[in-house]
């Protein structure tokens, strides 16, 4: 719960000023400091992006009717459907998260594995 709000709060702040790809680095290095364990981290981190990006990306279409995206819905397979490009959106910037995440909790393990793990 604390990874996810983490990456939700700092995703967003970093994004304000910072290029969309930040999410990648962000996520790794969080995850890789409190990460639990690889499902758990990739949870965190695909809710985490996805959801701050379908809350922003659902903004921006509203704010400007549904326009921007029904033009770019055209453009792709999606007939014309705002609403399938803001949730194609959320889902892609999660799977990045979440993937980042999930790096970075395995990085770290193989980096500094527990001790329970090396008494085997």
């Amino acid at each position: 719960m604390l990874l996810f709000l983490l990456i939700l709060v700092l995703a967003f702040v970093a994004q304000l000023f910072l290029p969309c790809w930040v999410i990648t680095p962000l996520c790794l290095v969080l995850a890789a400091w409190r990460g639990v364990s690889g499902g758990r981290s990739f949870v965190a981190g695909f809710l985490g992006i996805g959801l701050g990006w379908l809350l922003l990306a659902s903004w921006l279409s509203v704010r400007n009717e549904g326009l921007l995206a029904h033009r770019v819905a055209q453009l792709l397979p999606l007939g014309g459907q705002s609403w399938l490009l803001v949730l194609l959106t959320a889902v892609i910037g999660g799977l990045v998260g979440g993937l980042a995440a999930l790096a970075g909790t395995w990085l770290r393990q193989a980096v500094a594995p527990t001790a329970s793990a090396t008494a085997r």
